[in-house]
């Protein structure tokens, strides 16, 4: 039986192994993406290009590519989203791969590829 406290959720969430925490960082795919691959969602991983589709204006709307995926705190970051410090310096920005869109998969992966032609396949 799943706990419905809130407390308790968060700890799973944190304490969820790497397999685990692997599965929650996935976005949405764009329109013509979902009906290629059949698929609404799949995992982000490097080289993807997304859109950012919530957040504070100067991110919103931003499209670039996936540079880092970071599974420990599941965030994503995106290239040329950074915020100014307060010397002056750029920082990369984390996201929260549910806030973005995938606009173009990386699909030099094979092992993705086949996935990804299964689910297809599987759907029609």
């Amino acid at each position: 039986m799943k706990s419905r406290k809130a407390r308790k959720q968060r700890k799973a969430l944190y304490n969820a192994p790497h397999h685990v925490r692997s599965a929650m960082i996935s976005s949405h795919l764009d329109e013509p993406l979902r009906k290629e691959y059949m698929l609404r969602s799949v995992r982000v991983v490097k080289g993807d290009t997304v859109k950012v589709m919530r957040g504070d204006e100067d991110v919103l709307g931003h499209e670039g590519k996936v540079q880092e995926v970071n599974t420990k705190t599941g965030r994503i970051i995106v290239e040329g989203v950074t915020v100014a410090k307060a010397d002056g310096t750029e920082v990369a920005r984390p996201i929260h791969p549910s806030k973005v869109m995938i606009t173009r998969l990386n699909l030099t992966d094979a092992r993705r590829k086949t996935r990804l032609t299964k689910a297809k396949e599987v759907s029609q």
